[in-house]
């Protein structure tokens, strides 16, 4: 009959406090503490609960407690055998019920009485050693811990028998120390004391091995680095430009980043240590956290790995730098490496943190949930922080309309990925990584918002006292356009951050147009469309400085039909409306014809036929015919002269014009031609007179708005 089945009973006592000796609750303590006896002390007797009693009861030698005294604590109708000091069973109390099995003990109940007699079996097994033989146990286990001192080679370096033998040994130790703890013994303060002492020594001279183990694995089977070069290449090599109102003379806008990285790397696991070393990292991380070893062994993780993803850090090519030195960097050499920074936070946080979250779990999986988060957030803080905070060294730098699209991309990446660093950086944790996520966003936020209107007011604030050389598209113009077609690619994201920005400067823009605004119903579409009414008043001053007014249309044609035909064929026309590219075509039109009747009504006045015959004759005179096509033909070469030196760039509007004025002016050459040549038939130096004939007129038309200055000193030979 073992322990458990000494005193079986056929149900549970009633849940009352019973009386029993300072004896019987000594014996019940010494063997039964870890299941937390509820006593209670009243003079020199002893009260517990019958529950606890129940409990205790199979662990209670029965050659220790005289059986009266066990017996006189059971219920009448409990039958009772007892185990005396020579194993002799003796029935001291029978009643009518036959013995019966713990049938009614719960399974928690069970379980836990279970345990405690396994436990309680081993304590009397190793109490009744020698403490000679335990003495021989801890000096062969110091023996094989002290073979690997720290002049020793590495372990792990040798075959995997070596390290399961130190492994084994180690946990053998590990044991002891826990049985030497549990064990009561009135020998206690001498020899077991040094005996547990001398097992701490060695344990802690094999965890300090551990620990050396862990950090020499996690080092020598790390794997490189090796990300694609020819998107990081890219990223130095794309073409950046100074957007400052100093650079309006630039044509191209550096557009919205297209990553190669967007999502191709989504859920991208690599393996960051050889396979090969897993299960040994993961049974040296086991074994110290079995043994109390569990910061130790986190700090030397997350040393080992802090500085893996700091060096991934550099050979991505994010150098570390502080904010003074990025506030001074130069805004080209800024540009490339803000690109550089958006590929670097989504390959990071998307491949090598998902990595290196997947790594923590692998060998530190077994431990707890807490543990193992904690160490992969100490591993990437330092790395992940770098990242933001140059961010927001950005961020915080003085805004321009230079930095918009790079602030917009910045933002952009971020906000995409916060979703990505919040599966990674739980709340407990990873609150401080969070918050700081956060904080850059709002940092760009401004950021974005300041530029934006600093964009405007560059706009405004840009003039000029020499008009701009052929009535050309002005680079203003060029730059503008370009840009604001640019911004259209962040239609989303700009309305959510230029909302209730400038709500006045919006309708007075609406009302100073003269469009519908219920159009323009979007944050950014309302910006948009003050942008372009700031850049044409902008331009109707730069009209102005034209004397000639021909060409003050002809500034506001070129201009206006630019930006139409910028709008037309981007997103912007989503933003601004077909209604908007219908005014403004009607614009550049009345100022068309404007030019044609400012620059040629001076032109074809010589070819109308009024004045031409004498006062009270039908017959043309021929004095006033000579004067006519003398005129015509300095008029004529003297819009030429100037007029090829205007430039339109746009073929189509140069052919249209050209067209226009070539119906005007031929028509009109050819009936006066046609009408009065013959009369200058036998007229000595006739072709002093009519020097060009339709088709010489037809050609010169062609050369003009060329951008190249030309002069008629010889009409074309026939």
């Amino acid at each position: 009959m073992n322990g458990s089945d000494v005193f079986p009973w056929s149900k549970p006592f009633p849940s009352t406090y019973h009386r029993i000796s300072e004896e019987v609750a000594g014996a019940i303590r010494n063997f039964s503490g870890r299941i937390g006896l509820d006593t209670r002390t009243a003079g020199r007797d002893v009260w517990m609960t019958a529950e606890k009693l129940q409990l205790a009861f199979p662990l209670i030698p029965s050659a220790r407690i005289p059986p009266d005294i066990l017996v006189s604590l059971l219920p009448d109708d409990a039958p009772v055998v007892a185990v005396a000091a020579d194993g002799q069973e003796t029935v001291t109390r029978n009643r009518s019920k036959p013995l019966e099995e713990m049938d009614n003990l719960n399974d928690e109940m069970f379980n836990i009485i279970t345990e405690l007699d396994t436990h309680y079996s081993d304590m009397t097994l190793l109490e009744g050693k020698r403490i000679g033989d335990i003495k021989e146990q801890v000096r062969i286990l110091e023996e094989e811990v002290l073979i690997w001192d720290s002049d020793q080679p590495m372990i792990s370096d040798r075959d995997s028998e070596e390290m399961a033998k130190f492994l084994q040994a180690v946990d053998e130790v590990r044991q002891l120390i826990k049985h030497l703890g549990n064990l009561q013994s009135s020998d206690k303060d001498g020899e077991q004391i040094e005996l547990l002492n001398r097992s701490h020594s060695i344990m802690q001279m094999a965890m300090s091995r551990l620990e050396e183990e862990l950090v020499h694995l996690l080092v020598k089977y790390r794997q490189p680095v090796e990300p694609d070069d020819t998107s990081f290449r890219s990223a130095e090599e794309d073409i950046v430009h100074d957007y400052s109102s100093s650079s309006f003379d630039e044509e191209s806008i550096d557009c919205k980043i297209q990553s190669d990285t967007d999502r191709d790397s989504e859920d991208l696991v690599i393996d960051l240590i050889h396979p090969s070393a897993i299960s040994s990292l993961k049974s040296i991380v086991e074994l110290m956290f079995l043994s109390n070893y569990d910061k130790e062994c986190c700090q030397a993780y997350i040393s080992v790995r802090k500085n893996a993803l700091d060096e991934c850090l550099a050979v991505l090519g994010m150098e570390k730098l502080g904010i003074e030195e990025i506030l001074r960097m130069d805004w080209n050499v800024l540009s490339s490496m803000i690109k550089r920074w958006n590929r670097t936070m989504k390959m990071f946080i998307r491949v090598y943190l998902v990595s290196e979250k997947h790594l923590c779990d692998l060998i530190l999986g077994n431990i707890t949930r807490s543990e193992t988060d904690y160490c992969f957030v100490e591993s990437s803080r330092n790395s992940i922080l770098q990242l933001l905070n140059y961010g927001e060294a950005v961020a915080i730098g003085p805004p321009k309309p230079e930095k918009l699209f790079r602030m917009l991309d910045m933002y952009e990446c971020l906000n995409d990925l916060l979703g990505d660093i919040e599966a990674l950086f739980l709340e407990e944790y990873g609150s401080g990584i969070l918050t700081e996520c956060h904080e850059v966003l709002l940092r760009l936020s401004e950021s974005v918002r300041g530029s934006f209107m600093e964009f405007k007011y560059a706009i405004e604030s840009n003039t000029s006292t020499t008009p701009f050389t052929g009535g050309r598209v002005h680079p203003l113009t060029r730059y503008v356009m370009n840009y604001i077609k640019a911004l259209a690619d962040y239609g989303k994201t700009l309305d959510l951050l230029l909302e209730d920005l400038d709500e006045k400067g919006r309708i007075s823009a609406a009302d100073d147009d003269g469009t519908d605004t219920s159009v323009h119903s979007s944050p950014v579409a309302w910006h948009l469309l003050s942008v372009t009414l700031i850049l044409e008043s902008n331009l109707e001053v730069r009209s102005m400085l034209y004397q000639d007014a021909p060409l003050q249309n002809f500034f506001m044609m070129n201009n206006i039909y630019y930006m139409v035909q910028k709008v037309r064929d981007s997103d912007l026309q989503k933003f601004l409306g077909d209604e908007w590219i219908r005014a403004h075509k009607r614009k550049f039109r009345q100022h068309a014809t404007c030019y044609e009747r400012a620059s040629w009504s001076s032109v074809l006045f010589f070819l109308k036929d009024e004045g031409i015959c004498n006062r009270g004759s039908s017959t043309p005179s021929t004095t006033v015919l000579k004067e006519r096509f003398k005129s015509f033909n300095a008029a004529f070469e003297e819009v030429y002269r100037i007029q090829t030196g205007w430039f339109i760039s746009d073929v189509q509007l140069r052919d249209e014009l050209r067209i226009s004025i070539s119906l005007k002016v031929l028509q009109a050459y050819r009936t006066f031609l046609g009408r009065y040549s013959a009369h200058l038939d036998g007229t000595r130096h006739r072709d002093k007179y009519i020097k060009y004939f339709p088709d010489d007129l037809e050609k010169y038309l062609l050369d003009l708005f060329e951008g190249s200055p030309k002069s008629l000193q010889y009409p074309y030979w026939r």
